[in-house]
């Protein structure tokens, strides 16, 4: 008995020197803990965010992805979750839960160490806002003294808000407002049961329960948290089993054509807040509005993708990307098969997949934990590669990592990963305002953005800005120029002999610079360059806000063979669309701070009010009747689908099928399409503007334009109206020019040039003359016209004509200049002397 007394003694004293101790620690640390103000006035590290200009998140940037919510938003669903997950009694302690650390400490005893934790909701606040995660008694004690400080200061309800902002939740998602919309795409009020569970199953190892890379083992962590929300009442048996079954679609896998992809916009738009607010900008919660519009995104994403994919279809499947050895591995294996393709991102819906059996008439593949099954159609375009003769390196098998793709009616197709690039922009043609940009087929996959970087040649797109030119020549869209074959040897050229040729390889002869401009005649657009000269037309394409140093002085430059971004052309085309008015594209519409106060508005100037007049706006009007006539009977006509008579622009092509363009507008909207490689190279013969770019243009104008009323032009003054006897068209030319005179009847009246087919210097034409007479002896040269086949002098380089257009002309002179104002070549009106060919029969 005396013993048990002295115990009891024992065990009091040590209670009271324990309780002492305790107290003396507590009362040396508790003075030492930090401020609460990080909590009371929260102010979490909020990424830049990028808007479109209806309010859309389309990107943002930062260590920290996060998105603050008030405690009333959170569904109660979540809220169950996480405290059945982490601190079931969290309503009910002080901050510290006795009966969790009685628990803890018997598990540690069990296990020989410090294993398992007992820590709260309020511990974890305080850990992750104060204390690093070292299991130490140290750290616990502070933990344990922070908790309870917390708990004195803030209600319930604002820890539980704070936690649920504030806790890491993988894949850069910190909050659960945040990680809802990773790893679900939605918001965290539209959540399911099942999708909470899953969520709140994330803050005991984020790594290894996060759903994108494994959702097996999330599926068991939520399974786990759905029984202990059954446990605690929160829901009952009949729902638990119905979470359990209930689907769950990653966000990863779910994306589709219909999300907007805003990735290289957001880029442009953070390279800017960057340069204004330096690396702080990633932590400001800063907003930057741009100006977007979200469903002409959304269209130009899909457009540029169908083009895109359209064109890579025309040329065939290459095979697939890669090969996994599936040696020994069964098809049940699901974290074996999910291996091969941790490497394989998703690319604009092509989901990468693991073929686990190919014939010609079914694969099956593996993706993402399921076996898709893939016959009929959805094999049509592999069908060669799945024919046991086809090369073993391209023929899919077994162990082949391909690219699959849902269709419309819920079933698969193979496809392959494009490797043509493509651009699209369409701003605003009154002020500039971007309203849809996409650099390229996959940001992630390629984050050169060829609608600002790609300086590309832009082909007979670039031709509208030379017959501009002309106009201030004295030119008019009725004047009539040759189209007839060129050839220009060396020793005039400087360099190698250039024979230019049309798009389709044939001539027209006498044709008007309208009609030569809607059916894209190269030799037309050559001979008018070399009547304005070259370094007349390289000064003025500046005004378009061209750079004149990328488009050399040379008659190339009037087949478009500089070098100009889509960026460029869609401002430059935007001064046809406005009436002769520059206008700078922009992005960035506003920025504000994280509680709304704005930091920065642009005031873009507007075409007609406050931006500089550059065009006469006659030779704007002129023009744009001029490109009107490309849609309605030139290289433009598949346009005519979008039924509208405001339309108006120019198909590109360059050399070899390299680059295609279609740029063009209404008086609303420019917008321009590219196509080629981003290393350039063919595109495959007939790959020309009208088929391969013009059709994206189309399907975005068919968004961009919809519930637009037409604007009909009205003619500005100090034009003359003009007719040829022989055309019902009525033309336009300046009034202070002579008007163009009609090609005469009589074709024996003016001299006739031809064409050299060999390296002989004379020879008989290639076709029989249209009407009787003796034929013209043909020129190699333009040298040639002044020299005797037999007998004379070889001419001296002074004495040489520099065009064609000087042999019937002035005659030979020095080299020429600058014309000045109301001159073509150096002539005044009066003065020019047409070259007029009756026209052909065509």
């Amino acid at each position: 008995m005396r013993w048990f007394l002295y115990l009891v003694a024992a065990a009091f004293v040590a209670i009271i020197l324990a309780a002492a101790s305790l107290g003396t620690i507590v009362a040396f640390a508790w003075p030492k803990l930090p401020s609460l103000e990080a909590l009371t006035d929260y102010r979490p590290r909020i990424p830049l965010r990028i808007f479109s200009s209806d309010g859309h998140l389309l990107g943002e940037f930062g260590d920290e992805r996060r998105a603050v919510v008030q405690i009333e938003e959170v569904p109660e669903s979540l809220k169950q979750a996480i405290l059945a997950a982490e601190d079931e009694r969290f309503y009910e302690h002080p901050g510290v839960d006795p009966i969790g650390i009685a628990r803890a400490a018997v598990a540690n005893i069990v296990s020989g160490g410090r294993g398992q934790g007992a820590s709260t909701i309020t511990m974890q606040v305080a850990r992750n806002f104060y204390l690093t995660r070292e299991k130490t008694y140290n750290r616990k004690l502070y933990e344990i003294l922070l908790a309870f400080k917390i708990e004195r200061s803030l209600t319930k309800d604002k820890i539980l808000e704070l936690y649920i902002n504030q806790i890491f939740l993988g894949h850069r998602a910190y909050g659960f407002a945040t990680a809802a919309q990773t790893y679900f795409g939605k918001p965290i009020d539209e959540i399911t049961l099942a999708e909470a569970a899953m969520l709140a199953g994330l803050p005991k190892a984020p790594s290894a329960y996060n759903p994108i890379t494994n959702l097996h083992r999330a599926t068991i962590r939520q399974h786990y948290v759905l029984g202990r929300m059954r446990d605690a009442g929160f829901i009952d048996d009949a729902t638990l089993e119905a979470a359990k079954n209930a689907p769950i679609t990653i966000a990863s896998s779910r994306r589709s054509r219909r999300d907007v992809d805003g990735d290289y916009i957001s880029e442009m738009a953070r390279q800017i807040a960057v340069e204004q607010f330096g690396e702080d900008a990633y932590e400001l919660g800063l907003r930057i509005i741009t100006t977007v519009r979200l469903e002409e995104q959304h269209a130009a994403q899909e457009v540029l993708r169908d083009g895109i994919l359209a064109y890579d279809r025309r040329h065939g499947y290459r095979g697939p990307e890669a090969f996994a050895d599936l040696s020994g591995v069964d098809d049940a294996d699901d974290e074996r098969l999910g291996d091969a393709l941790l490497d394989y991102r998703d690319h604009q819906g092509l989901l990468p997949a693991l073929v686990l059996s190919a014939s010609p008439k079914e694969v099956r593949v593996f993706r993402n934990g399921e076996i898709i099954t893939i016959t009929g159609k959805g094999l049509s375009f592999v069908a060669p590669m799945l024919d046991q003769r086809a090369p073993q390196t391209r023929r899919i098998r077994r162990g082949a990592i391909v690219r699959i793709q849902e269709t419309g009616d819920e079933s698969w197709e193979i496809v392959q990963l494009p490797e043509v690039e493509a651009a699209l922009i369409g701003i605003d043609a009154q002020t500039g305002a971007v309203r849809a940009l996409v650099g390229g087929f996959d940001f992630h996959r390629n984050k050169y953005n060829h609608v600002t970087q790609a300086y590309r040649q832009p082909g007979s797109s670039f031709k509208p800005f030379i017959y501009s030119a002309a106009l201030e020549r004295g030119f008019s869209p009725a004047t009539y120029e040759l189209d007839e074959p060129l050839f220009f040897p060396a020793e005039i050229t400087g360099s190698k002999a250039w024979e230019p040729k049309n798009y389709d390889g044939k001539f027209d002869g006498p044709i008007t610079l309208r009609e030569a401009l809607a059916r894209s005649r190269n030799m037309v657009s050559i001979r008018v360059l070399q009547a304005i000269t070259p370094e007349y037309a390289q000064d003025y394409i500046g005004r378009f806000g061209f750079e004149p140093a990328r488009h050399p002085s040379f008659l190339t430059m009037a087949l478009g063979a500089g070098s100009a971004t889509p960026w460029q052309m869609a401002a430059a085309y935007a001064v046809f669309a406005n009436g002769g008015f520059r206008v700078e594209p922009y992005i960035v519409q506003e920025i504000t701070d994280a509680n709304g106060r704005t930091l920065a508005r642009f005031d873009p100037p507007v075409a007609g009010r406050n931006a500089p007049r550059v065009l006469d706006p006659r030779n704007a009007w002129l023009i744009d009747s001029m490109l009107q006539e490309v849609i309605r009977n030139g290289t433009g006509q598949r346009a005519k689908t979008l039924g509208r008579d405001d339309l108006a622009g120019k198909t590109g092509t360059t050399n070899d099928y390299v680059d295609a363009w279609f740029a063009g507008y209404n008086p609303d909207v420019v917008a321009v399409s590219w196509m080629g490689y981003s290393q350039p190279k063919n595109l495959g013969r007939g790959e020309g503007g009208a088929r391969t770019a013009l059709p994206v243009w189309i399907d975005y104008m068919r968004v961009a334009l919809d519930g637009v009323a037409e604007k009909p032009r009205i003619r500005p003054p100090g034009l003359v109206p003009v007719r040829h006897a022989d055309s019902d068209y009525t033309d336009f030319h300046y009034a202070e020019y002579p008007p163009p005179q009609a090609p005469p009847r009589e074709i024996a009246e003016i001299p006739t040039l031809q064409y050299l087919t060999d390296d002989s210097a004379w020879q008989a034409p290639p076709e029989t003359p249209e009407v009787e007479g003796e034929a013209s002896r043909v020129p190699l040269s333009i040298r040639d016209l002044f020299q005797s086949r037999d007998d004379g002098p070889a001419p001296t380089e002074d004495s040489v004509p520099q065009s064609i257009r000087d042999i019937f002309g002035s005659g030979p002179g020095p080299e020429p200049q600058d014309p000045p104002p109301g001159t073509r070549n150096g002539q005044t009106p009066a003065e020019v002397r047409e070259i007029i060919f009756p026209p052909r029969d065509r």
